[in-house]
């Protein structure tokens, strides 16, 4: 099979997580911080050790502010609830996926906020302007994907948390297509709050997810519980990780994390990235010289930024019908809305979604020649 879903989740996993894994299960098999045995020190110390590979990739001095949480949907889900508050608002990207908007949604129908949304232009000027001209007393945080899942747009991250900062509101990013793949340090680019799936471009399992927490705003808690310290203190702890991290932590996902962040130490942010755009630049070009190929966007455009992913359709096929045909040439990508109907009405695709190119570091020039010669097969005969 040829995987190119790589957007949804990273197929294969590196020999190294996998290992990581295997081993958690047999040497790191305690709960960290629940006891002084030496099996729990030893996983205490693995715990510990994966925040601060964390905490350096994403470019905060503070591991204790690496929050592990169920996914990166439960992290989206920390930043919103725990920052809403009686009548405030947030703003949101026209980009953003539903683990954003839903969140919000069901807030606005509880009555407690309201959410609003600012189109992402073709040029950063307008688009930061479409930012600032929602902004009122009332916001508390602008909310901004750093790639679109459908399209791979980069919105300007730098600049919308500059404007964020200039009217003392916070800034939250869904990091979901961009970590593991893209140079993200949160000093620097000002990010309060990062939201990161470990399943996708940091190679991890499934069932993981990271909050980084980069300003010293406390987020009201959605879950209290055992934490494994102060147990005779009935409120949840104040302090950064337990605050945030009630129950058992998933270890073996935790130490596939470590060994998933220690692969993209070696490569290389930049090779990855290099790597993956450089595949999807010749599909795309490919694509420019086929008939009945509908694409979205200019990937070679200089006034534009995109993540290493492509979306098309073939002219009279659905997306699903499209995918169903490339999974007959064992090809796996992914068709349909992508969780991202904001994203499909901003690029006018919501009649019938799009196809989904994905690649990742181990996506090979015959993966790639198989998919276009699978591609112009199904075209053909539109």
């Amino acid at each position: 099979m040829v995987y190119l879903d790589n957007a949804a989740t990273s197929y294969p996993k590196p020999y190294c997580v996998i290992k990581a894994v295997e081993n958690s299960i047999k040497y790191y098999c305690a709960n960290p911080g629940r006891a002084g045995h030496s099996m729990a020190q030893r996983t205490s110390k693995l715990v510990y050790e994966t925040r601060e590979k964390a905490a350096e990739l994403f470019g905060t001095d503070r591991p204790e502010n690496i929050i592990f949480t169920p996914n990166c949907t439960y992290a989206v889900n920390c930043v919103i609830k725990g920052l809403a508050k009686p009548g405030c608002n947030f703003i949101i990207s026209s980009l953003e996926h539903n683990a954003v908007v839903r969140p919000l949604e069901t807030l606005k129908d509880e009555g407690v906020c309201d959410y609003k949304i600012a189109d992402i232009a073709e040029n950063d000027i307008e688009t930061i302007e479409n930012f600032e001209k929602l902004i009122d007393e009332n916001t508390v945080a602008l909310i901004c994907t750093g790639a679109s899942n459908v399209f791979g747009k980069m919105p300007p991250l730098n600049k919308l948390s500059e404007l964020a900062h200039s009217k003392n509101l916070l800034f939250a990013v869904d990091a979901a297509q961009t970590a593991g793949i893209t140079e993200i340090n949160c000093a620097e680019e000002g990010i309060d709050f990062l939201c990161a799936a470990a399943h996708k471009g940091l190679y991890a399992p499934m069932g993981l997810g990271i909050l980084v927490i980069n300003c010293e705003k406390k987020l009201k808690t959605l879950t209290q519980g055992g934490t494994g310290t102060q147990s005779f203190v009935f409120k949840q702890p104040q302090e950064s990780p337990e605050r945030y991290e009630s129950g058992t932590l998933s270890i073996p996902l935790i130490a596939g994390l470590g060994a998933g962040i220690d692969f993209i130490n070696r490569q290389k942010i930049k090779n990855i990235y290099n790597h993956e755009r450089e595949i999807v630049n010749h599909i795309y070009s490919e694509f420019k010289n086929m008939k009945n190929i509908e694409l979205y966007t200019d990937l070679f455009s200089k006034n534009e930024r995109f993540a290493p992913l492509i979306s098309f359709n073939v002219k009279n096929l659905h997306s699903e019908e499209t995918a169903r045909l490339l999974n007959e040439y064992s090809i796996a990508v992914r068709a349909g809305f992508h969780c991202a109907p904001l994203a499909h009405i901003s690029y006018n695709t919501s009649e019938k979604g799009t196809v989904r190119i994905a690649p990742s570091f181990f996506t090979e020039k015959k993966d790639v020649n198989l998919l276009l010669n699978s591609v112009f097969k199904i075209a053909k005969i539109q």
